[in-house]
């Protein structure tokens, strides 16, 4: 193996960490499926671009693309440059 290949993999493998746990720090969907509060839920939509919730879902978007990018990159790695 080359150098590049153990780069690209251990950067794989941290980014699928740093994924699972953004993931797991996310709130469930179902978590208000109880609450019968309508009109108060749609006014507190209206804030989630700033909460949490919502920098944690961009996050896990990015790192997911991320994470399919580097494997790519060492599938041509490891095809152009492997022994």
């Amino acid at each position: 193996m080359t150098v590049w290949e153990y780069i690209i993999g251990a950067l794989i493998i941290v980014c699928a960490l740093i994924v699972i746990a953004v993931v797991l720090l996310q709130e469930g969907r179902q978590a208000n499926l109880g609450a019968i509060s309508g009109a108060a839920e749609n006014f507190m939509d209206k804030g989630r671009a700033r909460t949490l919730d919502a920098f944690l879902s961009k996050w896990t978007k990015v790192l997911a693309i991320l994470f399919f990018v580097l494997v790519l990159l060492g599938m041509i790695v490891t095809k152009f440059l492997g022994a």
